[in-house]
């Protein structure tokens, strides 16, 4: 036994060791470069005319008044003003030119009446608003100045997981509070946002930090705080951040243009997982499964197919499916995009004319109906039907059959309903019951096959197996 002596002796030596190592860890010193970005960020709030809901006026019971009567008694009431209130919200800014062009979130300025910008010597000055882009969630705002502050702006592009970055901004109102973390992953896909591959942190973002300026340790902006993952409503170590270099493109369009333009390849694309993997013959689950093809779009006229796995982009891996929306809508509407692709477990190679993402995507029907159809006691379990050229010509197919019955078997264990769209089987093209017959009886069994299914307009491919 260690005598009480000798162990509180060892344990004051750990600690003296420990405040050594803490005193000498290459810790960074954020001072000078708060110091020298705090003048160019700005505090944001909005108002908006609403109207009051509630204290309406009293109105009498008109039921049961003959019209000609009631609209003599309604002209003869008293109208009341309509009453509206303020409302006001709270964000963050960046000055990014001398003559005062300024960065924001586009969901910080949405809807609003008036736009104020407060600087840091507690001056206001009201903005307008050049343009938003709602996609990336990115505005850029105009106040009168000469020779004010400016951020410098960094690229993201270099970012890695692990860096040390800084935020400035105004969570609940306390202008030019500093926080500071690391990049915990870059390139994120978030759901409904598939044109920005944001910066994830961990530093404490909140309420009113919305738009301000994320920093490197050289000072230099690489971010514009945008998002907080939480269940709580409040910081939970999951902060999101547009990338610089993605918010500076669209803040050139929007002032020199008024808009946007982003690329794009009229596809519908899916994660590949490790049953797809197999079921395409790709080594590893990685790319984009081209699911559904836009007729007439850029992709159709390039010779992608439905089936393709997208595997690069001009020599950049596609890792995720979501990297490709990236990618794509980094492009300029009229260029080449050079794509890497396996089909029917092959390579090649396919050169594309990029074209401009449409305002509004379009909606296809889903379709099904009566026809020459088989039994549900197949190896499946489903019973089919043929579309007509009616329904083919809706859902702008050339093949296909409708699932009408489904009963105990593979295609119910993993979901499949009547109305649903076959296209594609185990890699082959259904254009007919005859032809999904004879795929289904040559099924291969205890491995992995994929089936292209059309349901409410909206193709995705599946896989199942088929028991020994």
């Amino acid at each position: 036994m260690i005598p009480r002596k000798n162990f509180l002796a060892a344990v004051a030596g750990l600690a003296l060791f420990g405040q050594t190592l803490i005193a000498n860890a290459d810790l960074p010193d954020f001072t000078p470069l708060v110091e020298d970005a705090s003048p160019a960020v700005v505090n944001i709030s909005t108002k908006q005319n609403q109207p009051v809901r509630g204290a309406q006026a009293q109105m009498p019971d008109l039921e049961g008044i003959p019209p000609m009567f009631r609209e003599f008694f309604e002209r003869g009431m008293p109208q009341r003003p309509d009453r509206r209130r303020e409302a006001q919200s709270l964000g963050s800014g960046f000055i990014i030119s001398k003559d005062g062009y300024v960065l924001t979130n586009n969901h910080v300025v949405a809807d609003a009446d008036e736009i104020i910008v407060r600087l840091p010597d507690r001056s206001e000055m009201q903005a307008k608003l050049v343009g938003a882009d709602p996609r990336s969630d990115v505005a850029l705002l105009k106040i009168e100045g000469d020779e004010l502050p400016i951020v410098k702006i960094g690229s993201s592009e270099a970012l890695k997981a692990g860096e040390w970055v800084v935020a400035i901004g105004s969570p609940f109102g306390f202008d030019h509070t500093v926080t500071a973390g690391v990049v915990s992953a870059t390139g994120r896909s978030l759901p409904n946002e598939s044109y920005v591959p944001f910066i994830q942190t961990d530093v404490a973002i909140n309420p009113g930090n919305s738009g301000g300026p994320l920093f490197n340790l050289k000072g230099e902006v690489v971010g514009i705080n945008s998002q907080i993952f939480t269940r709580s409503g409040g910081f939970m170590g999951l902060s999101f951040a547009i990338p610089i270099d993605v918010a500076m493109d669209v803040a050139n369009q929007l002032r020199e243009d008024g808009k946007v333009s982003r690329g794009w390849l009229g596809v519908v694309i899916q994660e590949v997982n490790k049953d797809l993997a197999e079921s395409f013959g790709l080594e590893r689950p990685a790319g984009a499964l081209v699911a559904q093809v836009m007729d007439g779009g850029p992709a159709a006229k390039g010779g992608l197919q439905v089936g393709d796995v997208i595997l690069s982009v001009d020599g950049k891996s596609i890792d995720m499916s979501g990297d490709l929306p990236h990618l794509v809508g980094a492009m300029k509407p009229g260029s080449k995009a050079k794509l890497d692709v396996v089909r029917d477990g092959k390579r090649r190679s396919l050169t594309i004319e990029v074209g401009a993402l449409p305002e509004d995507g379009d909606q296809l029907a889903s379709a099904g109906g009566p026809g020459s159809s088989t039994k549900s006691n197949n190896r499946l379990g489903v019973a089919v039907t043929e579309l007509t050229d009616a329904q083919r010509q809706q859902l702008e197919i050339n093949g296909g059959v409708a699932i009408t019955e489904v009963s105990q078997g593979p295609a119910a264990m993993i979901g499949m309903r009547p109305g649903d769209i076959i296209t594609h089987l185990n890699n082959e093209a259904i254009d007919s019951v005859k032809k999904f017959t004879q795929v289904v009886k040559d099924l291969p069994k205890n491995r992995s096959v994929s089936m292209r299914v059309l349901r409410d307009g909206r193709a995705s491919f599946i896989t199942f197996k088929l028991p020994k």
